[in-house]
């Protein structure tokens, strides 16, 4: 007997569909991790005049897309306002938001955007992607540690960045040996699946 039109076409339908189902044991989407505010932090060290200070940003998010077994498609984009800059000495952090400095009124944010990621061993990766800074964007990339269990999961990372690429300190502060070029960030971010 020959199958009618309509059959043909339910069976084609049926067969894309078999066609166009994940297979078991498919690589899913990398989850969605959701930062602890109150347990991560950005900090930076420097040093004025040979004095060594330590700061940190206190208003910052990140959107995070990881998977340790599918690192093709894990993301991540980091905002930090830089308005929230906070050393502890009120003139400092009365000159951080100003022109010459973060220029705040301009460029109110500095970030993360990755590109790839890639396994260094054990619980160890490594982030490539663009830093943006007073409207100016560089290549970074940012070795970290990865703790993840059950469903939260602890990074630490440390990087040195350049604050003369992006025009960070300008005019009398441009001079790297009263304030040295490359700044120290140090990162944990606590997030839960």
């Amino acid at each position: 007997m020959t199958p009618t039109p309509l059959v043909r076409i339910i069976a084609g339908f049926a067969l894309s569909a078999l066609t166009w189902a994940p297979l078991p044991g498919e690589a899913k989407s990398p989850a969605v991790w959701k930062m602890n505010s109150a347990r991560s932090k950005v900090e930076f060290r420097s040093s004025f005049g040979g004095d060594a200070f330590t700061g940190q940003f206190k208003r910052w998010n990140a959107r995070i897309l990881f998977d340790p077994t599918d690192l093709a498609h894990s993301s991540v984009a980091a905002t930090i306002d830089l308005a929230s800059a906070a050393t502890g000495d009120s003139s400092r952090d009365t000159s951080l938001p100003e022109k010459d400095w973060f220029y705040v009124a301009k460029f109110p944010t500095a970030k993360f955007v990755s590109t790839s990621f890639r396994a260094l061993g054990g619980n160890r990766y490594e982030a490539a992607g663009t830093l943006e800074i007073r409207g100016i964007k560089k290549p970074l990339k940012l070795p970290f540690q990865l703790d993840i269990k059950g469903n939260v999961a602890v990074m630490r990372a440390q990087v040195a960045v350049n604050r003369l690429l992006f025009g960070v300190g300008q005019g009398q502060f441009a001079d790297p040996q009263s304030i040295p070029a490359n700044v120290a960030v140090n990162l944990i971010v606590t997030a839960q699946k």
